[in-house]
């Protein structure tokens, strides 16, 4: 169960990570997913399911939906990912 536990831990910090450090949103959306859902695994083996629901609803529901704002603003043809050097200097300079 431990490394279970871990195992969402790091996965929630890399998440943070990718949110952080990538410049398009079409990637960072996906960043934020993993980290929510990894958060709410965590706190879900800590017994509160309930803030976990909630969470969920709430604050991945809230932040989607600017997500898809600012991805409907921006309407780039090729986004920058996560294989580019400036993406991956700023992962490494974050980290």
């Amino acid at each position: 169960m431990i490394e279970f536990v871990l195992f969402l831990g790091l996965c929630f910090v890399l998440g943070g990570l990718a949110v952080a450090s990538n410049p398009s949103p079409y990637y960072g959306v996906l960043g934020l997913v993993v980290a929510a859902v990894a958060g709410c695994g965590w706190m879900v083996s800590l017994g509160v399911s309930f803030v976990s629901l909630v969470l969920v609803m709430v604050y991945l529901g809230g932040m989607l939906v600017v997500f898809v704002y600012s991805v409907l603003l921006v309407a780039d043809p090729y986004p920058e990912a996560w294989a580019n050097w400036g993406v991956a200097g700023y992962g490494l300079g974050i980290g």
